[in-house]
């Protein structure tokens, strides 16, 4: 057994909050404080103290599963690998490659995002990979590459935010989605500066607020756009900022000001006193900080609303300075690496195009292949799901739950399920997994190493500190194993590590620039931020000369380097990148763009036959789809289920009371929940939480309908109706 305590990081969201792990006597393992880490200094959500629970054999899977006569039965690893290498085979010769799907997650380490990408293009030859952070963050992706021309979450370390003199937070409940953070934004208020909440519901995290703006869902867009006209009207442009940092500036202007305060208030149901004075303390500090979340950004306009904010930060000098910018709150655990390096349909590790030829040639070169022979663009997240069981017939998922988190849940359920063949990588039999024809045991965060990087840039070395069951393999080995069964028998190392000295290598001179970065650095700086280039001539590489273990003799899974270029006095060291575009922007001129917008109204308005507003979101006790959260009973006793939040004079209407289940009805399906009477939610307005599967499905109601830019669903707004279920 384990006899020392492994520092490594939470499980869960894109905070990847330090922890150490320490052995119990009874065998098992559990979290204890680590202080080192400066973005949790030790605290931890219930999630993250629970996380071990997740490890247990109890809950997880430990053997590989196989459909025989409708019913999944345990099976060697050899039965199970040559099931799926033989199918994606076959129907690959019968229909060609793009006929196989390949879907990949937000929680995947870099080293794995980057190895699932790789296999599809190489292995498979198909175009048609996407992963579920497509449903996250890609339109604060898209937004900050059409105006920065780079897209990293956060342009600075959260450290910087206490520091600001306002922040409106647009979009975000961080007091439940990554509560360590709350602390953040608390001491922002006693250095004495202002917090602006942006919900159509008063959240913990609202409720922490100097100012709460509720506007009505849908109008995220319009309400940015109003509070640019009174930019302008009141003469709080930077007009030398705009001038000499920026271009774009008289388009984007003459679109604000077509959204004078009263037209606005009308669209939002803000008031004008409340813009007027959101106005006043956004500029009257020396700096300020504008950041979104899902709330903005899973909408159909969803680039634009976040281009919006961002041109409120340009006309004010908010961006590219210190303790001032526009960022992103980035949800998944590795939602910033897992879109940098090539599990995304259109994208190359290092963030580069997968149109860009000469991106295609520096990554083929690493790679060993054609350029000519990588696929071109796939479809989007949504597209690839909704095309399952017609264009694509096979789908190879890992580290994702569509059945649960897709819009339209029932319809992709469907899509699943007339496949020729699924196969599903994970650690617990999800709602996913259980439709599946083939499912593997995957080992999880505490059994593995890998990188991971946070949503403040930061990337980081998670460590492996207990030895995984019996029966259990890496998805590293997965491949590893598929690949040579499907004809290629190298390329696909097993050694996280190996694999990250690819992607360095791949990641070079790409705007995602992870050469400069060893798993020793990681160690030794506690993170480093990208990006971080190599030294412009590093010495030749020579063999690991050691190996790191534990204690008790156990591979700790990472190699030490006496032959790391960053400690070679002739070859000096990057840094790393905390703080982003403080000389110039990642674009061609080193100027920011502004990006004219207009408000339009959601793809999908009340009517008569759908009078309410349906947005999602989350509980501090579950998370995601749940799959993991909802086998741990500590966070099922404090969130147990599904529920409808609506507020006193919409419960009146419909007479209801605490607790009586409510039927949500959208033009694309029912959910039923009991009810949760509030008066911290518009009236117009209801609320479901999106972790739980069945009756009580959130997402089975949501709308697909997609961002032209970033294909990005519009989760957070629909239109429905609500009825009393008589008991």
């Amino acid at each position: 057994m384990e006899t020392t305590s492994t520092p490594t990081h939470c499980p869960y969201c894109a905070l990847q909050c330090g922890m150490n792990l320490s052995p119990t006597p009874e065998g098992g393992v559990e979290v204890t404080e680590r202080v080192d880490f400066p973005v949790n200094r030790g605290a931890l959500c219930g999630k993250g103290r629970t996380a071990p629970a997740v490890l247990s054999s109890r809950v997880r899977l430990t053997s590989p599963l196989v459909r025989s006569g409708g019913t999944l039965v345990p099976a060697t690893w050899d039965e199970a690998l040559d099931r799926i290498a033989g199918e994606l085979g076959a129907i690959r010769a019968g229909h060609g490659p793009d006929a196989l799907g390949v879907f990949g997650g937000g929680g995947l380490t870099n080293e794995k995002a980057y190895t699932l990408g790789k296999f599809a293009r190489v292995v498979l030859g198909t175009s048609q990979i996407d992963y579920n952070g497509r449903f996250c963050m890609s339109s604060a992706a898209a937004g900050g590459i059409k105006a920065f021309g780079l897209d990293r979450g956060l342009p600075f370390p959260l450290e910087d935010i206490p520091k600001t003199g306002c922040v409106i937070l647009v979009g975000s409940n961080l007091a439940e989605t990554m509560p360590p953070a709350l602390r953040f934004f608390t001491e922002l208020r006693e250095n004495g500066g202002t917090l602006i909440v942006v919900d159509p519901r008063r959240t913990r995290t609202a409720e922490q607020a100097d100012l709460h703006l509720m506007p009505r869902p849908g109008t995220d867009l319009a309400l940015a756009l109003g509070l640019l006209h009174l930019v302008v009207a009141e003469g709080r442009v930077d007009e030398e900022y705009v001038r000499e940092r920026t271009s774009g500036w008289e388009e984007a202007r003459a679109a604000a000001m077509a959204h004078w305060p009263e037209h606005v208030e009308r669209i939002t149901g803000v008031s004008v006193p409340q813009l007027r004075e959101a106005v006043r303390m956004f500029c009257e500090p020396e700096a300020a900080m504008v950041l979104t979340a899902r709330g903005p950004e899973q909408q159909s306009k969803g680039t634009d609303t976040v281009g919006a904010w961002i041109n409120l930060c340009l006309a004010t000098g908010r961006a590219g300075r210190p303790l001032s910018g526009y960022g992103c709150l980035t949800g998944q655990g590795n939602g910033q690496g897992g879109r940098e390096h090539g599990q995304k349909a259109d994208q190359l590790p290092g963030y580069r195009k997968l149109d860009d030829p000469a991106a295609r040639r520096h990554v083929a070169e690493v790679w060993g292949v054609d350029p000519d022979s990588l696929p071109g663009p796939g479809r989007s997240a949504y597209e690839l799901l909704d095309a399952l069981g017609t264009d694509i017939r096979s789908l190879l998922l890992m580290a994702s739950n569509p059945v649960v988190s897709a819009p339209r849940a029932a319809h992709i359920e469907e899509r699943l399920k007339s496949l020729d063949f699924l196969a599903v990588c994970d650690v617990v039999l999800s709602e996913t997994a259980a439709l599946a024809d083939v499912v593997l045991p995957v080992t999880q965060w505490a059994e593995e190493t890998g990188t991971m990087t946070s949503l403040e840039g930061r990337v980081l070395l998670r460590r492996r500190a207990i030895t995984p069951p019996e029966g259990v393999r890496s998805d590293l080995e997965v491949m590893h194993e598929l690949a040579a069964r499907l004809g290629v028998e190298k390329g696909f190392p097993t050694d996280p590590e190996e694999v990250f000295e690819e992607l360095r290598r791949a990641s070079a001179g790409g705007p995602a620039d992870y050469s400069g970065i060893t798993y020793r650095r990681l160690v030794e700086e506690n993170g480093v931020f990208w990006p971080c280039p190599a030294p412009a001539t590093p010495p030749a590489p020579t063999a690991p000369t050691a190996s790191a273990v534990d204690d008790d003799g156990e591979d700790a899974g990472f190699d030490v380097f006496p032959e790391d270029p960053a400690r070679d006095e002739a070859a000096p060291v990057h840094p790393g990148t905390p703080r982003l575009f403080l000389d110039r922007f990642a674009t061609d001129d080193g100027r920011a763009r502004f990006v004219p917008v207009s408000h339009r109204p959601a793809a999908e308005e009340p009517d008569e036959e759908y009078p309410v507003f349906l947005t999602t979101g989350r509980v501090v006790a579950q998370y995601q789809s749940g799959a993991q959260t909802r086998r741990v009973d500590e966070l099922n006793a404090a969130a147990p289920g599904p529920f409808v939040e609506l507020h006193p004079r919409l419960a009146a209407r419909l007479g209801a009371a605490e607790g009586d289940p409510l039927a949500v009805v959208s033009r694309r399906g029912r959910a039923v929940a009991p009810a949760r009477i509030t008066t911290g939610i518009r009236p117009d307005t209801v609320f479901m939480p999106f972790h739980w599967p069945g009756e009580g499905r959130a997402n089975t109601l949501t709308n697909p309908a997609l961002d032209p830019t970033s294909r990005m669903p519009e989760f957070k707004v629909c239109a429905v109706r609500v009825e009393v279920v008589e008991r």
